[in-house]
């Protein structure tokens, strides 16, 4: 079984509000008789899944004690020997999911999708903002590697924080030099959905146009080698969307995420 979670969370957002609701607009759509319980390969995905409901945060603002609730939340999982998938929520929840990995796999890779490298040392006088997540897990050594697809929006302060920690950063037109043959050891993926173009997840707070499509997403998750150990899917803005679509594209990345982690 795959533990999932949501994060009603959206505190730390620099822009909009309205992530708090995304769980709940995931969960609608993933649950929704409009399509099957089958991911592409076949591989039956919801009754894989143990819904655990969501964790109990407060929703403030920088709040450490929200952060500390997400990571014993997700290590409880892993010490249960579980593979997790979180649904957000803004992208602050995935610093303090890192924090809890980095207790049972020394050698993580992330695979990061986003227009955003979200690794700025500090955004408004808030070290937990969702524009800052890889720069302290990178601090924290949660990880080995980092490797990052999709970005589009890096500034010179980005830049060098990616050069300071040796991060891959891959724009949608340098998809091809991605190699997911040279990944090894366990592997964390981590899906901003404003890593897509706004054309096909409206539902976002920052949309910043020419991003990846669905299809290049779903080819990234099919790529790689494994295992997933763990995965989240945030920035849902239910506000922002447009006839549930966003939601629904969170869903099928939900189950196809399940799926490869369900395949040996």
């Amino acid at each position: 079984m795959i533990s999932l979670l949501g994060v009603p969370l959206d505190a730390n957002s620099s822009h909009l509000f309205g992530p708090a609701d995304g769980p709940a607009a995931i969960r609608e759509a993933l649950y929704s008789d409009s399509h099957n319980d089958a991911s592409e390969a076949s591989v039956t995905v919801r009754t894989e899944l143990d819904d655990l409901g969501d964790v109990a945060v407060t929703n403030e603002r920088g709040s450490a004690a929200d952060a500390d609730a997400i990571t014993a939340a997700i290590d409880a999982e892993l010490t249960a020997g579980r593979q997790t998938i979180t649904i957000g929520g803004d992208h602050s929840i995935t610093f303090p999911i890192l924090r809890a990995f980095k207790q049972h796999h020394r050698d993580l890779t992330v695979v990061h999708i986003d227009a955003h490298p979200d690794m700025y040392d500090d955004l408004d006088g808030n070290p937990l903002s969702h524009a800052s997540p890889f720069a302290r897990a990178l601090e924290a050594e949660c990880m080995t590697t980092l490797i990052q697809l999709g970005i589009r929006t890096a500034t010179p302060h980005q830049r060098e924080q990616a050069e300071r920690w040796g991060v891959t950063m891959l724009s949608p037109r340098q998809l091809d030099r991605f190699d997911p043959a040279a990944l090894s050891g366990p592997i964390y993926l981590s899906v901003d959905l404003d890593g897509l173009d706004p054309s096909a997840a409206p539902g976002v707070s920052h949309h910043e146009p020419g991003g990846m499509t669905v299809r290049e997403v779903l080819d990234v998750i099919d790529s790689l080698p494994g295992p997933i150990v763990g995965a989240d899917v945030v920035e849902l803005n239910p506000t922002r969307d447009l006839v549930d679509m966003t939601a629904m594209v969170a869903a099928k990345l939900v189950k196809e995420i399940a799926g490869a982690m369900l395949t040996p």
